[in-house]
């Protein structure tokens, strides 16, 4: 009964935290993307910085941006804000349910450092906390040099990838380095850029010109989080694909891939100004590159008296997987098994031998290898594959 609700409560915040991250995603793109529109070549009215016309949902819409801001404040105003707030609080939801809920499974792979669940539930909650009074420091030293500042915050955020394959599971690491990166962009909103907008209305009500800094302070941390949005977006799907959390150089292969987003989305955020094309042509180049480097070795043919049988490596499989893919799981937190896949159902061994083989290779699978599969069972399952294919 408690699994099932698990299972249900899981669903239900992974739901919450896609629509609101949608949201915010979405109002982050989109006002970037009405920034760099603005037409402000032809004559504007007095204090218009610039303005758009846009069609959309069957009517039109005639945008303004003021210079400083309007005479007199509207009645109502929308403010951007809980989108963000609301995905990091799901976010951060989730990753109590899924991983610090079931932490021995999720957080611990003793291959990789064989820590108690409390120790891996405290690093994991310490790098986000830890990240944000990092990142937070190095903004307020270095704002006058936001290129360097880009550059020591990615390198900080490689090494953070580094230390936390160190030290926990694969999936756990990646999620948490995604963590930290969602802090900081929750908390840039939260604690900068909400703030500049406070004060930008504040002074607007108090007929004064406003701070400068917490304008100059509010930009930067809207840029940053939105060069930090494709990283984590690839975090989130990433834990669905082990060639990327299980590649042997795991942390390199984060880190690449974020570099590989962050320049995809600079093009979009310079086209308007700037003809480099070359981005995304090079953005494309260098996924294929990882694509290429993450490829698994070319497998030795089997000699005829190396082949396995699905028979004898059956005991195997239902020794240290049919816990958890079988079609009435054991191990508790499972009411179904993971991806749908049941072991014990007639073809589907055979049928999905591809996957499981990287996955038992890559020692993803047995989840923290809770069952203790050993390394000769592992060679096993590679020779059973391989004359799967013979």
């Amino acid at each position: 009964m408690e699994a099932h609700i698990v299972e249900w409560l899981n669903l239900l915040v992974r739901w919450i935290h896609f629509i609101v991250g949608v949201a915010w995603i979405g109002a982050s793109f989109y006002f970037n993307w009405l920034e760099n529109h603005l037409n402000r070549q032809a004559p504007q009215e007095k204090g218009i910085d610039g303005n758009l016309w846009a069609v959309h949902g069957g009517g039109f819409y005639h945008l303004k941006k003021f210079t400083n801001g309007p005479e007199k404040l509207p009645e109502v105003l929308h403010w951007f804000k809980w989108e963000a707030y609301m995905t990091w609080v799901s976010g951060m939801t989730l990753l109590i349910i899924v991983y610090y809920y079931n932490a021995t499974a999720m957080m611990i792979d003793p291959s990789v450092y064989d820590l108690t669940p409390t120790m891996a539930i405290i690093i994991g909650v310490a790098s986000g906390v830890f990240s944000w009074f990092v990142y937070d420091l190095l903004c307020k030293t270095l704002k006058s040099k936001p290129l360097l500042l880009g550059v020591i915050v990615f390198i900080y955020l490689a090494v953070l990838a580094y230390l936390l394959t160190q030290f926990l599971s694969p999936r756990a690491a990646y999620i948490h380095v995604g963590a930290a990166i969602g802090t900081i962009m929750a908390g840039n909103v939260f604690f900068v850029i909400i703030p500049a907008q406070k004060e930008l209305v504040k002074a607007l009500s108090e007929d004064r010109i406003p701070d400068a800094s917490y304008g100059e302070n509010g930009l930067l941390r809207s840029r940053h989080n939105n060069y930090l949005t494709l990283p984590v977006l690839f975090i989130m799907i990433s834990n669905h694909f082990p060639t990327t959390y299980g590649n042997q150089y795991n942390w390199l292969v984060l880190i690449a891939v974020s570099a590989v987003g962050i320049l995809a989305r600079h093009y979009f955020n310079i086209r308007h100004i700037s003809k480099a094309v070359w981005m995304l042509p090079t953005a494309l180049f260098g996924f294929i590159m990882i694509v290429m480097a993450t490829m698994p070795a070319k497998q030795e043919a089997l000699e005829a008296s190396d082949k396995v049988t699905t028979a004898q490596v059956l005991p195997i499989f239902e020794q240290r997987c049919f816990s958890c893919h079988s079609s009435k799981p054991t191990q508790p937190g499972f009411v179904t098994p993971p991806a749908g896949l049941a072991y014990d159902k007639e073809g589907v061994l055979e049928n999905n031998a591809d996957k499981i083989n990287a996955q038992v290779m890559q020692k993803i699978m047995p989840l923290g290898n809770l069952t203790k599969m050993t390394d000769e069972e592992r060679e096993k399952v590679s020779r059973w594959y391989r004359s799967l294919g013979q």
